[in-house]
């Protein structure tokens, strides 16, 4: 355990809290409007429950802090910088929450995000900060020029 870094702490609890995140209300619909509902429901809807692809999307992003303290516990050796593929996984999460949350939201008329959302967003943000701290203290191998 003395391997592990503060930093890898806060991506897993970042992570941690994205699968919790997915439970809370990510949409909520307007009591005043018979025609606000996303998917024939009304009121707080969870993300677990709107979106059935992305839950799970989101639960294999979360788990991308918990392989890099594998990776980094078990001390296995990489051809990256460790924490780059939880970069990439991390931003791919941000711009799939983003886009389903305000772009291509559930409903079309009175439907507001939530809680639920915000704190997935808050989740992979921070989930690209710990990786992105964890890949810039990792040292590259130098390669002669001209080789691959």
């Amino acid at each position: 355990m003395g391997r592990l870094r503060g930093t890898e702490l806060v991506g897993m609890a970042a992570g941690a809290l994205l699968v919790a995140a997915l439970f809370m209300p990510w949409y909520g619909t307007d009591a005043s409007n018979s025609h606000s509902q996303v998917h024939g429901r009304t009121g707080s809807i969870s993300g677990w429950d709107v979106h059935p692809i992305l839950r799970w999307l989101m639960v294999a992003a979360a788990s991308a802090p918990f392989v890099l303290a594998w990776i980094i516990l078990r001390g296995h050796a990489l051809s990256w910088a460790r924490g780059e593929m939880t970069i990439v996984t991390s931003v791919a999460a941000f711009g799939l929450v983003a886009y389903n949350g305000f772009v291509d939201r559930p409903g079309e008329i009175g439907v507001s995000p939530r809680v639920g959302l915000f704190a997935a967003l808050v989740a992979t943000v921070t989930m690209v900060g710990a990786a992105a701290k964890r890949s810039s203290e990792s040292e590259r191998p130098r390669k002669p020029p001209g080789t691959i």
